[in-house]
């Protein structure tokens, strides 16, 4: 019997801080009492620190196999416990095969049992032709599905038609499944000129794409009962859409992601492609409404859309925003990223972590984690919130450390997290395990 307990001044516990003794027994909350009441050998957090639940992202590309020199299940999982982050889950692309049957899940498995940090679960894949494999992925435990309406950008994972979408939608209610969905409408989308310019990149993507596919998206789960969330949703100009479907019961959850909430398109260089991600970072009035979006409980939970590639392919050397890979590494930074916008905001330490731990959580039914409590998995993080640093790139987990963040001053640090009550592996997860 392995034993943990942790004394701390402050911790996020049921959505407020307070003072408090954990105790754990093999990897699990047994205790959440008063400070100082515990007995026995005692890890004692510093004054400065408050203790967090670890927190859960569900959306990280880690590419692993076929594409480890993007990233990796060593880099990418040791990279989310420098950040606080416990759980992931794995996009079933740009990895080589895409998680679409039950054969890639397998080798998604064999490729990532031995080499995590934290706890990894799977989704599946929606691509034309695999409906018949759709229930089998569910049934062998992934968290559901991700799909896109256009191109991906890699070629193993295409996207869906309407139709399509309505077919897999279908067959996913049948079995009260979960189906996630790159929202952007390819008939609203231009090709991006070969330019340095970050504007002209993001004119190529303008919100009505968004808006557009996610109008869809609402209609086909609505006709459907079929649960939809929309991924790295970028665009505010959704909103209104996505408030009005939840009011009348279409069951749909949201995300966003750090840069859409900290990076604003005027504070783009052009040739910067360490900016460029799909959907795009844009103005500041937007990224204003985001936030308005969060606080009212339109969008339900922030995660990272971890999307790393190699130098090469982010095109730093020329600046083409056309040429260059859509995608944005920050697993390792996103609490101190969000806690940083947050805080002259007037924003509790308490909403973010309901945000980036116990909604992910609860939004994939990943049991047992995201919060403090009694029974809970013993998964936490010593965050020093007052504690500022500065990103250096060359001191990131990522295999490939670049950064849109590199030299920015950051509030936050994350010093230590605890897996399992101590655990220096991870499991890997499967929908449904306690």
């Amino acid at each position: 019997m392995t034993t943990l307990v942790i004394r701390a001044r402050r911790a996020i516990v049921n959505g407020v801080e307070q003072a408090v003794d954990v105790v754990t027994v093999d990897g699990r909350i047994t205790s959440v009492g008063d400070y100082g009441t515990s007995i026995g050998a005692v890890v004692e957090t510093a004054p400065d620190e408050v203790l967090l639940p670890g927190l859960v992202d569900t959306h990280v590309h880690v590419n692993d196999p076929g594409r480890i020199d993007w990233e990796g299940f060593p880099s990418a999982t040791a990279a989310a416990a420098a950040g606080g982050v416990t759980t992931i889950l794995d996009m079933p692309l740009n990895s080589i095969p895409p998680t679409c049957d039950l054969d890639a899940l397998e080798q998604k498995r064999r490729a990532a049992e031995d080499s995590i940090s934290v706890d990894v679960g799977f989704w599946g894949g929606a691509v034309p032709g695999n409906l018949a494999d759709l229930e089998p992925l569910h049934d062998a435990g992934v968290y559901g599905f991700k799909c896109f309406l256009l191109p991906s950008g890699v070629d193993e994972f295409p996207g869906l038609t309407e139709a399509q979408l309505r077919m897999a939608l279908a067959e996913i209610a049948r079995f009260d499944g979960l189906l996630l969905v790159h929202a952007e409408d390819p008939q609203l989308i231009s090709d991006a000129p070969s330019s340095r310019s970050y504007s002209a990149f993001v004119n190529s993507r303008p919100p009505s794409s968004e808006v557009s596919a996610i109008a869809q998206v609402i209609q086909a789960a609505e006709d459907t009962g079929a649960r939809v969330h929309i991924v790295h949703l970028s665009s505010a100009q959704s909103l209104p859409l996505v408030a009005a479907a939840k009011a009348r019961g279409v069951r749909l959850t949201v995300e966003t992601c750090p840069h859409y909430l900290c990076l604003t398109a005027e504070d783009v260089p052009d040739g910067a492609t360490q900016f460029k991600c799909c959907p795009p970072i844009r103005d500041a009035g937007n990224r204003d409404a985001l936030w308005q979006g969060l606080a009212e409980g339109v969008i339900d939970c922030v995660v990272s859309d971890h999307s790393p590639s190699t130098a090469a392919l982010k095109r730093l050397d020329t600046g083409d925003f056309a040429a260059a890979w859509g995608g944005i590494a920050s697993l390792q930074l996103g609490l101190s990223v969000i806690w940083t916008a947050a805080r002259p905001r007037g924003i509790a330490l308490t909403d973010v972590v309901r945000w980036m731990a116990e909604a992910p959580a609860q939004l994939a039914g990943v049991s047992g984690k995201g919060r403090i409590a009694v029974g809970a998995a013993a998964d936490f993080a010593a965050f020093a919130p007052d504690q500022p640093f500065v990103v250096d790139p060359a001191r990131l987990r990522h295999k490939n450390p670049i950064t849109p963040y590199a030299g920015l001053t950051l509030s936050g640090s994350v010093r230590r997290t605890w897996l399992a009550g101590g655990a220096s592996q991870g499991r890997l997860l499967n929908r449904g395990m306690d």
